[in-house]
């Protein structure tokens, strides 16, 4: 396994002792590989709902240029959304 130096503020050192001395891990190395995986897969979703909401307004820019419109006010949405929020 390739070996990597990293600088960490003071801060994120206590907090990487913190968690190896309280048992959850073994090592030092096992908090940072566990923090990375985190924040691989928090990628993937933010990039999961980046495309999603793309696929949105790509749905939306098609309907505008084929003129279908809603009638509906941003206002009567958003009453809407807490109606559904509510059931």
């Amino acid at each position: 396994m390739p070996t990597m130096n990293v600088s960490l503020t003071a801060e994120m050192a206590d907090f990487v002792e913190a968690e190896v001395s309280s048992g959850d891990y073994v090592s030092a190395s096992e908090v940072v590989r566990d923090a990375l995986r985190i924040m691989r897969h928090e990628k993937e979703q933010h990039e999961i709902k980046l495309g999603l909401l793309r696929a949105e307004i790509e749905r939306g820019y098609r309907e505008m240029e084929q003129g279908e419109f809603s009638h509906r006010s941003v206002d009567d949405i958003a009453r809407a959304v807490r109606r559904e929020r509510k059931a």
